[in-house]
């Protein structure tokens, strides 16, 4: 393989790895978005959560007795 070749396929890998993190990060994003939609999730708490982080802050999500039954 000559030079030409070599950079001519790091030229096609990096296109590809880009659109590959470009459908990651938008399928990231809209997973993100759905699960706010439907209520799943509100991470408007998480994200307060570094600036509200005292011993006596509430808690953002308790534990019920069914899912430690589930973990274990």
């Amino acid at each position: 393989m000559d030079m030409q070749t070599i950079r001519e396929l790091q030229g096609y890998g990096f296109f590809f790895f880009t659109v590959f993190l470009v459908i990651v990060l938008y399928s990231y994003y809209y997973h993100l978005y759905k699960s706010e939609k439907t209520a799943r999730r509100n991470y408007e708490k998480y994200s307060n959560l570094a600036l509200n982080d005292n011993l006596d802050s509430e808690i953002l999500e308790s534990v019920s007795s069914d899912n430690t039954k589930k973990e274990s």
